[in-house]
């Protein structure tokens, strides 16, 4: 019996072991492949030059809000000093119960009109649409009854008026040359449906004119965390997957899709959390099941600047939605892994989503507790044991300020050598605490998880740093 369970254990510490290099090398594969696209991009400033110049998609931004009077006024401020020549801007209120629909009104003297909205997607009644125009960009206020975020999103499509849309939060702000970035897959590939821009951290971040002016690490250690990871995140594997059409998420914070193709596919589902990947996964489903050639890209010097949450407990809401939204996505296609028509995306993507995503707090506690117990039946050498864990996270520590550093030179941002020591300091706190801490959270978060699906995600709200 000793024998047997000694075998076994001896088994899943191998596993384990296996399961952390593949990882490992995921990450250092996909980590510097995105840096070295990131530096070869800097190199390809004349063509971006002319398509700023020459070319323009028509694009609705849709900023959905329910409670953001503390925020949604600076965010559309940076949306209408945008570099582009045709967008319109709709902001859609959820039954806010606070004054964000007063604030707008007020602060761009918008009017009440009697304006038909086909509803092509389902979604709830609106009370009220205001008008307004800064300069030549139309603003329009949708005031609706609550429904969650996807059923916001779902109305400000059904009253946009142009072929391809953006989605937003409203506690975020681009940068003055973000919509020429994010449009610019499309203008280079008419296959492309959908692309995701880069989600970067506004806390810590000074925006004047829409240009970043100012920029240190957030004081806020869990802010400061998450800077970090954001990098790592957005660097490794989206550059990665960008090369095989495998992208399964676009971060609801910031993505262009392609308007009669979203409509196609009925638009955003308001009974997942996790409506932004639903979406993207659908698109990929609908087109393989079709035929259709497509491509949805990422476009990492899109830039959005989005607040985080900045205690612990809102991070923990905030993360535990995600991973039911990630469930719920993988669960409901399911049956596209391994089929041959969907390609590397129905093999890579996916078995990287189920293993290394939606499985890895339960891999990553199971496998710790086997290596305890084989220490404690005197089956494990301690010393190589200490040595490999203290190599991976070395590694992993690595791996994060490679991308962070990555990202702060190719973006021509400047920091302090106190907050680049910071950086080096928390990249191992990051490492051994909060992604512990997450783990725990990912791993209880399937407890009830059918419950308040269309609640929004809600966390403490700063005002922006911007001029």
């Amino acid at each position: 019996m000793m024998d047997a369970i000694k075998i076994f254990l001896f088994g899943v510490d191998v596993f384990f072991i296996l399961y952390l290099i593949g990882y490992s090398s995921f990450l250092l594969l996909s980590v510097l492949w995105g840096s070295s696209r990131l530096y070869q991009k800097r190199r390809d400033e004349e063509l971006e030059l002319d398509l700023h110049q020459e070319y323009y998609l028509p694009i609705s931004i849709i900023v959905p809000a329910h409670n953001e009077e503390m925020t949604v006024i600076d965010t559309v401020l940076t949306l209408l000093e945008q570099e582009y020549k045709l967008y319109e801007i709709i902001i859609v209120d959820d039954g806010s119960t606070d004054r964000t629909g007063e604030y707008l009104i007020e602060h761009f003297q918008m009017h009440q009109i009697s304006r038909p909205i086909r509803k092509t997607i389902p979604c709830k009644n609106e009370l009220a649409v205001y008008e307004a125009e800064a300069g030549k960009v139309p603003i329009t206020l949708v005031l609706k009854e609550s429904g969650g975020k996807a059923d916001t999103l779902n109305m400000g499509i059904n009253i946009s008026r142009y072929p391809y849309f953006i989605c937003m939060d409203a506690d975020s702000m681009l940068q003055k040359d973000s919509l020429h970035e994010i449009a610019k897959p499309v203008l280079e590939d008419n296959r492309v449906i959908a692309c995701g821009g880069q989600v970067r951290i506004s806390n810590g971040v000074k925006l004047v004119k829409g240009e970043v002016a100012d920029y240190s690490l957030p004081k806020n250690i869990i802010v400061a965390m998450q800077v970090l990871e954001y990098n790592r995140s957005f660097l490794a594997s989206r550059i990665f997957m960008d090369r095989f059409n495998g992208n399964l998420i676009i971060s609801g914070a910031f993505g262009l899709f392609q308007k009669e193709m979203v409509l196609l596919v009925g638009g955003y589902d308001d009974t997942t959390m996790g409506e932004d990947m639903e979406l993207v996964v659908k698109l990929h489903a609908f087109c393989r099941a079709n035929h259709i050639e497509y491509r949805i890209r990422y476009a990492p010097d899109a830039i959005c600047w989005s607040q985080v949450p900045g205690n612990l407990l809102d991070l923990m809401r905030q993360r535990r939605r995600w991973h039911i939204g990630l469930f719920e996505s993988l669960m409901k296609y399911h049956n596209v892994i391994g089929k041959q028509e969907y390609g590397l995306m129905g093999t890579i993507s996916f078995l990287y989503f189920w293993i290394y995503e939606l499985l890895s707090p339960y891999i990553e506690l199971f496998g710790l507790l086997t290596i305890i117990l084989s220490f404690v039946v005197n089956l494990i050498n301690v010393p190589f044991m200490i040595l490999f864990f203290g190599v991976y996270a070395l590694f992993g520590c690595i791996l994060t300020l490679i991308a962070f550093f990555s990202r702060i030179h190719t973006q021509q941002v400047y920091i302090s050598f106190w907050d680049g020591l910071r950086a080096v300091l928390l990249s191992g706190f990051e490492l051994v605490g909060m992604r512990f801490i997450l783990m725990l959270v990912r791993m209880n978060a399937l407890l009830g998880y059918r419950k308040n699906r269309s609640v929004w995600g809600e966390k403490e709200r700063f005002r922006h740093n911007r001029e």
